[in-house]
């Protein structure tokens, strides 16, 4: 007698300057559909340590974070999000899946500091945070530009510190060579231009699109959990 495939849940994987709380809309509108979601914090972001924490710590917390589930898991990555996925989702037999969402998506080699002609070529920077999105000249329209003016100001209000580590370090593997992958284009992103997404998305095995900007989750939380659905759905064939 055959089994029936096992529905996935979904590893949420935050970007720079947030915490896992910022899905918690879109937890629940996953709920409400019958689909489990677990999430990350980033060490990178928030208080730091000395040193402070860069992309291979954030990728071995993902790491981490994916041992302790069971199943398929369709992994989620959000704007910086990307990077650690890519690196940490090489050789996980239980990710059924890659979504980058308004997110890079680099090859080996890539930072996100050398991504944006920010590349260093002496120490890394081990001890300064940046308090705020440094290099948006206004986190309200660029983050939360869709959202009305009460939300977008408790948004900013919950951004943390973020280590200048995590966006020095490149990625030395690349997940997506060997895991199947979509990548959802936010078409009206001021933070992440749509032009750049399209470019990266290239790499994707597909490309899904939604009329928002860069943080869906929050601004569309029912049409992007209606998204990961069905490409979980088209993923494991549930």
């Amino acid at each position: 007698m055959s089994t029936a495939p096992v529905r996935p849940s979904f590893l949420l994987v935050h970007g720079a300057w947030h915490r896992s709380t910022c899905w918690t809309a879109l937890r629940e509108a996953l709920a409400a559909g019958g689909w489990r979601s677990h999430t990350v914090d980033l060490p990178s972001a928030g208080p730091q340590r000395t040193p402070t924490a860069g992309m291979y710590d954030d990728a071995e917390e993902i790491t981490a974070q994916l041992r302790q589930l069971e199943g398929p898991v369709v992994v989620v990555a959000h704007s910086y999000g990307g990077f650690p996925v890519t690196q940490a989702a090489v050789e996980q037999a239980d990710i059924a899946h890659l979504v980058y969402l308004a997110a890079y998506l680099p090859a080996e080699g890539d930072s996100l500091g050398g991504i944006h002609g920010h590349a260093i070529s002496g120490p890394e920077e081990e001890d300064l945070t940046r308090t705020n999105p440094g290099i948006f000249d206004d986190p309200r329209a660029s983050l939360y530009g869709d959202l009305p003016d009460d939300q977008a100001e408790h948004a900013v209000g919950r951004l943390v510190e973020q280590s200048v580590r995590s966006f020095q370090q490149p990625v030395t593997r690349a997940a997506w060579r060997t895991v199947p992958s979509t990548y959802v284009v936010c078409e009206r992103d001021q933070a992440l231009p749509p032009a750049r997404q399209e470019q990266m998305s290239a790499r994707a095995t597909r490309v899904e699109r939604l009329d928002t900007g860069h943080s869906p989750f929050l601004s569309a939380p029912a049409e992007l959990a209606a998204l990961l659905g069905d490409i979980a759905r088209a993923a494991t064939e549930v």
